[in-house]
């Protein structure tokens, strides 16, 4: 009976001495390990998410990821934690899961990287394996887990894919292939990409237009017809007159009057350099002119000077025989009503042009909102507030019950007697401190931040203490004192392996060391507490894309107009190139015309003059050629070479006038063609003599209802009349300006007459004393 009592007291003692050692004993030392973590969680929710990553897989998406896991047809039990803490597909994490949770059914475990491990256990899922392949190769680098996952129901469903998985290695795998499925989302890098380039489109394609538009314009008036320009009635005057003084209907017919001091009369204007006035000889001049320096001169029997006249002396060029206070001879065209007029600049003919390419703008700035419509980035799942506190509670809740607190959604980086020593140094310690061994990510609601993290403990907790948050992944171990006196500047000197490491498997051992050195650490007379960290990013604003006409688009603004300036002068440069080669290539003789402006700029006539002269001294280097063709190019060579190079230094004279310039473009044109065909170069385009040869003839009545003339066009004037070329010059009564060509002096208005190419060459060398 005494033992019997005995053994009943003794039996209730240990079990109360048992129970209270449990009862003292903190929570953490039952810490459990991650498979029965899950595992217990799996048992209340087939689908289990880290509180870790609210920022791509927020807790309250559960039910949709529940919802995708009902279309497979068997039990599906789902596993989110950060990739950190999933371990791939090695790790057996989902095995462990399975032996602790006990079911059967189709495992699968994901992170924000995606797809990482599917296992099947009692169940039948053909093609699961396939299928994870599939979605591993089909799916960018920006797919959220909902995404993934989504993605590997649909495969595996869609009876293809064993096909899917083989497609996908072909296509994505590989060691050397860096090729990657395009991204699902739209970024902020991307949206400012799109924000230039749409700048770049709606400034560049619409000032491009305009300027190119404005140039064809500007070249397609050059190449008009003005009937109001026509100078066919005057110049069936000149032919009509012309023929009754050289006996002969005045085309080609030499003029046979006697050459005389007053010869040069008409070739230079009092004060003119010598080339500047290159006119046309007396003797060639109709009529009527011939009546007006009748009475306004008088005959000399000097004779015309051999020499060429001098630059120095321009007096030289004035006639011997005219008396002084003897009238100016008017020049022989210059009628007030013969120069028509340009006209003016109207804002109003731009309008039109300047509308559609604000139209053009507005269009391509529409159509650009269309095709980059994307106002958010990622799958929509927007975290609640819930889901951004969610692992702060957790921590905290810990934190309150154990001053070390280990996540149990990672493989444990502490053994229990690393565990047990450092809650022992925690104890004796004469500072508060509180360890956490936690991995921290950008996607966590602190966003990778410790310091937040602190802040977030010590808000809840009101504790003031040392906050020491160790990572198992990266090794690191960082310190946050809130409210501690102890050294700052000790706290910041410690040793470097108590800061960094790149293994996480001597983190016990470090935070041994660590706490050792607390424990000496110097006593602050002042309490120390950190500066309010920066808050972290909204989930919600960090979702949100800038506008598309925002950030990048004015730059973009500014390289579209850079863009279509280059894209102008490379077409107009093109197209000069295109000019000029078709020009020299062509074939002379073939009726077909040089393309030249109406009204030639200097620059132009010195560019041209320039291409054409050397294009012609090239083409006499053959020496298998007939002699006619070889005397009528080298004719026109020295012809324009006397008019544009009198210091035989083979560039263009500074005082070439625009008169010269265009009478040696025609010379060098017309000597090509006769390379090829010396009849065919025997007249110029009366209207424009830039046009080179002319292969056909028009008639036209005389001014005053005289005999119709046949006068000598190209073929394109003979097709479609076009404006008769002007140049820069004086007209009779002194007024600077463009004028047609036949008003101004010089041997080259002969050719409104329908003179044959050697009557030029023959007044150009008499008006320079070349015999």
């Amino acid at each position: 009976m005494l033992r019997a009592g005995m053994v009943l007291v003794m039996g209730w003692l240990a079990v109360l001495f048992a129970a209270g050692a449990v009862h003292a004993a903190p929570v953490g030392t039952d810490t459990p390990t991650q498979a029965a973590y899950l595992a217990q969680h799996l048992r209340n929710n087939p689908v289990y998410i880290s509180d870790e990553l609210p920022r791509v897989a927020p807790r309250s998406t559960a039910t949709a990821f529940a919802k995708e896991a009902r279309r497979l047809g068997v039990p599906t039990y789902l596993v989110i934690l950060p990739y950190t803490s999933a371990g791939g597909l090695d790790s057996g994490l989902l095995a462990q899961v399975h032996d602790r949770l006990g079911r059967n059914g189709l495992y699968v475990s994901l992170s924000e990287l995606g797809l990482d491990n599917v296992q099947a256990y009692g169940v039948s899922v053909p093609g699961a394996d396939d299928a994870r392949t599939a979605t591993v190769y089909e799916m960018p680098h920006d797919a959220t887990p909902r995404e993934s996952f989504r993605h590997f129901v649909d495969v595996l469903t869609s009876g293809q894919a064993h096909q899917r998985a083989e497609k996908g290695r072909d296509e994505y795998g590989g060691a050397y292939n860096s090729h990657e499925p395009p991204k699902l989302h739209t970024d902020s890098v991307d949206r400012q990409n799109q924000s230039f380039l749409t700048g770049t489109v709606v400034a560049g394609v619409p000032f491009a237009a305009l300027l190119i538009t404005s140039y064809a314009r500007r070249r397609r008036r050059a190449r008009r017809a003005y009937r109001a320009d026509d100078p066919a009635g005057s110049a069936g005057s000149r032919s009509s007159t012309g023929s009754s003084s050289s006996g002969g209907s005045g085309l080609g017919k030499k003029n046979t009057t006697a050459k005389t001091p007053d010869t040069k009369v008409s070739y230079a204007k009092d004060n003119e350099p010598k080339k500047a006035g290159c006119s046309k000889p007396s003797g060639t001049e109709p009529g009527a002119a011939k009546a007006a320096k009748a009475a306004n001169t008088q005959p000399s029997n000097a004779k015309p000077s051999s020499t060429k006249p001098s630059k120095a002396n321009p007096s030289r060029t004035k006639p011997s025989g005219t008396q002084p206070g003897t009238p100016k001879p008017t020049n022989r065209h210059s009628h007030p009503t013969s120069h028509p007029r340009k006209r003016p600049f109207s804002p109003l003919r731009s309008f039109p042009l300047g509308l559609g390419a604000l139209v053009l703008a507005g269009l391509l700035a529409f159509a650009a909102s269309l095709v980059f419509q994307d106002t958010t980035s990622g799958d929509g799942s927007v975290p609640t507030a819930a889901d951004m506190r969610a692992r702060t509670d957790r921590v905290a809740d810990g934190l309150r019950r154990d001053p070390l607190y280990v996540d149990p959604e990672s493989p444990s980086p502490l053994d229990a007697a690393q565990r047990s020593r450092l809650r022992e140094q925690l104890a004796a310690l004469h500072v508060p401190a509180l360890v956490t061994a936690l991995p921290t990510s950008m996607d966590d609601e602190s966003g990778g931040n410790t310091e937040l993290l602190a802040k977030s403990l010590h808000d809840r907790l009101h504790r003031d203490a040392l906050f020491v948050f160790a990572n198992p992944t990266s090794g690191s171990i960082d310190i946050v004192n809130y409210g501690t006196h102890v050294d700052a500047g000790y706290l910041f000197d410690r040793p470097h392996d108590l800061q960094y490491s790149h293994d996480g498997s001597t983190l016990g051992p470090r935070l041994s060391k660590l706490l050792a050195y607390l424990d000496k650490a110097p006593v602050s007379k002042t309490a120390d507490s950190p500066a309010a960290p920066s808050p972290a990013a909204d989930p919600v604003a960090a979702q949100k894309l800038p506008g598309l006409f925002t950030g990048d688009f004015a730059p973009g603004l500014f390289s579209g107009f850079l863009a279509a300036l280059l894209l102008y002068g490379l077409v107009v440069a093109v197209w000069a190139i295109v000019r000029w080669l078709t020009g020299l290539r062509r074939p002379a003789g073939a009726g077909v015309p040089y393309e030249a402006p109406v009204e030639p700029k200097s620059a132009w006539l010195r560019r041209t003059a320039q291409q054409e002269v050397a294009a012609l001294t090239t083409a006499l280097e053959p020496t298998a050629m007939a002699e006619e063709s070889r005397r009528r190019a080298w004719e026109c060579l020295d012809a324009a070479a006397l008019l544009i190079d009198g210091d035989s230094d083979g560039r263009i004279d500074a005082d070439a006038t625009p008169v010269a310039l265009a009478c040696a473009i025609t010379l060098a044109r017309v000597g090509r063609a006769a390379l090829h065909d010396p009849a065919a170069a025997e007249y110029v385009c009366y209207r424009n003599p830039l046009h080179g040869a002319a292969t056909e003839r028009e008639r036209k009545s005389a001014a005053g209802g005289g005999k119709p003339v046949s006068l000598p066009v190209c073929r394109a004037c003979r097709e479609r009349p076009g404006a008769v070329l002007r140049l820069r010059g004086s007209d009779g009564f002194g007024h600077p300006g463009h004028a047609p060509y036949p008003t101004l002096p010089g041997p080259l208005a002969t050719l409104a007459d329908g003179a044959r190419i050697d009557q030029l060459t023959r007044d150009v060398r008499e008006y320079f004393g070349v015999q």
